[in-house]
């Protein structure tokens, strides 16, 4: 018995020996090696991807963090980047002394150049230091940041008693906010 094909078949034959062949060694040698790599790099971007979610997570608590800071200390802030005004503190703060000097101070510390020392002399006619302490209640409401500097004298000379004390206002000498700065560049060019 003979078998017989036609040569039709036979090239279908061949071509589809050919074909499988080739697509073997196609998935051996191309698609297996990069499907491992693909779930490498997939894993790694697992990774990735949780790390960064780990950082905006991160970022989100801190930035709420720094407005809430900034809400609750507006006042600490804008008296922060308030320049002083001697004239101004003495009008404000005369009604508590019968006379009230200021004299700048030569600086003796300096952090960084961001406070000025002010040299306090007041002299007020009262029985009790009930007054000064009435004055420090209000400069901590004021719109300066003061640190008065211990000690105060204080000498009885009659009626009146004469003190005197040092205090620290701070201020930024510099601009702080860096958003400002970016705003005046952007605005230059």
């Amino acid at each position: 018995m003979k078998i017989s094909i036609s040569r039709q078949n036979i090239y279908l034959l061949v071509l589809s020996i050919f074909l499988l062949i080739f697509v073997l060694f196609f998935s051996f040698m191309v698609l297996i090696p990069k499907g491992q790599e693909y779930r490498e790099k997939a894993a790694e971007l697992k990774k990735v991807n949780r790390e960064l979610r780990w950082y905006q997570n991160f970022n989100d608590e801190t930035s709420e963090i720094l407005h809430e800071l900034r809400r609750d200390n507006r006042h600490i802030i804008t008296a922060f980047d308030t320049k002083f005004n001697a004239a101004r503190f003495e009008k404000q703060h005369k009604k508590y002394f019968d006379s009230l000097s200021l004299s700048k101070k030569v600086k003796t510390a300096d952090l960084n150049g961001d406070f000025v020392e002010y040299e306090v002399n007041a002299t007020s006619k009262i029985n009790s230091p009930k007054s000064f302490y009435n004055f420090l209640d209000a400069i901590n409401k004021s719109d300066w940041i003061v640190g008065v500097n211990f000690p105060i004298n204080f000498k009885r000379d009659g009626e009146l008693i004469h003190s005197s004390f040092t205090m620290q206002i701070y201020y930024a000498t510099k601009d702080s906010n860096f958003t400002k700065k970016e705003d005046k560049k952007e605005s230059v060019d």
